[in-house]
This record gives structure tokens, C-alpha cells and sequence, in this order.
């Protein structure tokens, strides 16, 4: 650590992705990632890298599907001390090959491993973290063209922004998601983030790109003595959690139901049975409420959803939010109050009660399927 120098931004370059994996499964947010790093690592002039830690045989099949999505070159460090997480080994390792390769920007995925392994990493390489982001730009043009979309900020602020800044701006909610933050990291190396799984969109599969990365083997430096803790057993909890990012169709909910809490989920279940995989979601004042679960929030506190249908069943539209649902294809909002920001980002509004509403669209939606 002590011949790590990382105020010399010269000597960093490169845009990694810590690529977690899961008994030898890669999590799908990983992709997001490294499609994200190919974007920026594009407007830096720079490569992607992505690092895989693991087991004995970890990167023989995952290092093309990397590549395949946008990565130059995938570093590989196999030992039988990374077969199951800690916190211990994984940081050591990433550590020391960030100080022997130095890139510029490290992202990892904000899962329960990543929040977990980030912090500790900034930490030991004196560096910053920006945690749960939800956007990220470099090309300052590209930045300003997004804060005009979803900003308030006036244009003259906007203008006014440094065209050569080339640090990574890191965008997140803030103070309980009221505000959205831009956080840099202008004086040391490398710039990292945690980014919340769902925000980014997943390029498309290149077989090119696949047989062309490069497979770097690193090695561990690892032994007993280096870890505190010791994994003896993992127990799976048997709890089935609902898969949000991934559904085509999103029904959600809100306070809107309050008055009778048990038929409105009712209402929504019925409603999303009438299209094959829909799953149910909800805004944060119905998991607060306790009528859902927390793996139902849809929302900057919950996940980001980009179905093909999301439908939107007594929820005003907070910015919370819409954050993390107005990129679905389509939007269906049916709100009471005409004037509920939801309609402002809803392809088709219905003001009107959802408890009168919703079961004329059951049977339109019944009477559609009948007249095939």
C-alpha cells in the first residue's frame, strides 16, 4: 500500500467492472454493468476490463459471455479461498490488483455482496464511493443532455458546466430520494460506485466481441492467514421473491387501496393473471404500509422495472416513484385525482376509482382474449 500512489490521475486508465458470480453464475446486473462500461469507456478512449473471482474453473464459461457485451479483457483469479464469499479474500484481491493495474473507474453492481465488498475496497485504497447509482456519465455533453431531461436545474446552470471535465459523474438519489446528487471524485484514483441493479439497460449479445476478448489469469496471493472469517455452511432460505426486473408485465399498487386493502390486491392479482408472467409490485407507501412485501417496491428505495406494460393502480407518482418505472414501454395509470404526477410520465390515463375501474378492465381484457 505504501508504494500506491493514487493522486497521480495520469497513471490510471481503463473502466472495470467487479463481475460478481454466484455459484458460477453470473448476476445479471453484471451485464448491465459492463454494457454501461463499454459506453463510457468509449467516450474516455479507454478499455473495458472486467474482473471475475472464484473457484477453480470460474472463468471458463462466463469470460466469452463478458466479452460479449462489451468487455476487452476479463482478469480471472481462481482459488479454492474465493469459492464462497468473504469479505476478507475478495477484498484483498481486488484490492491488490487495483493497485498493480491501476484503472480509472471501478463500478460494482449494488447487491448484498457488492454494498458489502465496495465500502471496505474505497476504504483500503483511499479513494471515494458514490453508493446505489443510478446514472453515469463522463462526456460532460452527454451529462447536460440528461440533467435537461431530468432536472430542474435552469440552463444557464446547465450551460455554464465545464465542457473538459472528464471526471465520472455519479448520479444517486438523495435525502429519501427528494433529490437526485452528482457526486465526483476529482482527486484520487480509481473513481468508484455501487449501482443499483435495474437502472441500466443490458446491450445487445455480440458473438464477435466474444471470441475476441482477452483472458488474463491472476494470481490470488492468498492463504489461511489472511482471513478472519471462515464459511463453514450456506443455507439457502426456501422463500420465493418476486422477480421485478425481469417481468414483461409490472402491476403495481399504492395508497390508493387503503380503503380496502385486501380486495385492492385482489383487484390487482385478478388483473395481472390476465396477462402470462405478470407480477405484482408496489409503491413505497404500500410496503411501508405492510400490505406487500419488500421484494414488491418499485421505486428508487425498491427496484427499476422496464417491462413492456406497467400498470399503475392508486399511485400518485411521487418522484421516488417514477424513477424506477417511467422507462417501462408502456404505462397505465388509474388514479382518482386528475392532477397525480403519474399522468404526467402514463402513455394512457383512466381518472376514475380503481375498485370500478379495474374489473371493466378485467373484462375488456376477457372479452379481447374471447373475441380471438
Amino acid at each position: 500500500m505504501a508504494d500506491f500512489n493514487n493522486t497521480n490521475l495520469a497513471d490510471f486508465s481503463g473502466v472495470w467492472v467487479f463481475c460478481e458470480q454466484r455459484q458460477g453464475k453470473l448476476q445479471p446486473t453484471v451485464l448491465e454493468l459492463i454494457s454501461e462500461a463499454r459506453k463510457l469507456a468509449d467516450d474516455m478512449g479507454t478499455e473495458v476490463c472486467g474482473l471475475l473471482l472464484g473457484g477453480k474453473g470460474v472463468g471458463d464459461a462466463m469470460a466469452k459471455e463478458l466479452g460479449a457485451y462489451g468487455a476487452d479483457k476479463v482478469l480471472v483469479c481462481e482459488d479454492d479461498l474465493l469459492e464462497t464469499y468473504t469479505t476478507d479474500a475478495y477484498a484483498k484481491v481486488l484490492c491488490d490488483t487495483v493497485m498493480a493495474k491501476k484503472p480509472e473507474i471501478m463500478l460494482i453492481a449494488a447487491t448484498n455482496i457488492g454494498r458489502d465488498l465496495g465500502p471496505r475496497c474505497a476504504a483500503r485504497l483511499h479513494t471515494g464511493l458514490t453508493a446505489d447509482c443510478t446514472h453515469l456519465d463522463v462526456d460532460v455533453e452527454k451529462y447536460a443532455a440528461f440533467l435537461q431531461e431530468a432536472s430542474t436545474l435552469p440552463q444557464a446552470q446547465i450551460d455554464a458546466l465545464d465542457r473538459a471535465d472528464r471526471n465520472l459523474k455519479m448520479t444517486r438519489p438523495a435525502f429519501g430520494g427528494h433529490l437526485m446528487a452528482t457526486i465526483i471524485c476529482p482527486r484520487f484514483r480509481p473513481q468508484m460506485a455501487t449501482v443499483r441493479p435495474g437502472v441500466l439497460k443490458r446491450g445487445e449479445y455480440d458473438e464477435a466481441k466474444a471470441n475476441a476478448v482477452v483472458v488474463e489469469q491472476i494470481a490470488a496471493n492468498l492463504s489461511d492467514a489472511d482471513l478472519e472469517t471462515k464459511v463453514l455452511e450456506v443455507v439457502k432460505e426456501a422463500k420465493e421473491l418476486v422477480d421485478l426486473t425481469g417481468a414483461e408485465v409490472v402491476v403495481s399498487v399504492g395508497r390508493g387501496i387503503s380503503k380496502d386493502v385486501e380486495k385492492g390486491i385482489k383487484l390487482a392479482e385478478e388483473l395481472a393473471a390476465e396477462f402470462n408472467g405478470a407480477v405484482i409490485g408496489g409503491s413505497r407507501a404500500a410496503i411501508d404500509a405492510g400490505w406487500l412485501t419488500a421484494d414488491h417496491q418499485v421505486g428508487q428505495t425498491g427496484k427499476t422495472v422496464h417491462p413492456k406494460l406497467y400498470v399503475a393502480l392508486g399511485i400518485s407518482g411521487a418522484i421516488q416513484h417514477k424513477a424506477g418505472m417511467q422507462d417501462s414501454e408502456c404505462i397505465i395509470a388509474v388514479n382518482k385525482a386528475d392532477s397525480a404526477p403519474i399522468f404526467d410520465v402514463a402513455d394512457y390515463g383512466i381518472c376514475g376509482d380503481l375498485f370500478k375501474v379495474v374489473p371493466l378492465m378485467i373484462d375488456a381484457i376477457k372479452a379481447a382474449k374471447a373475441a380471438k
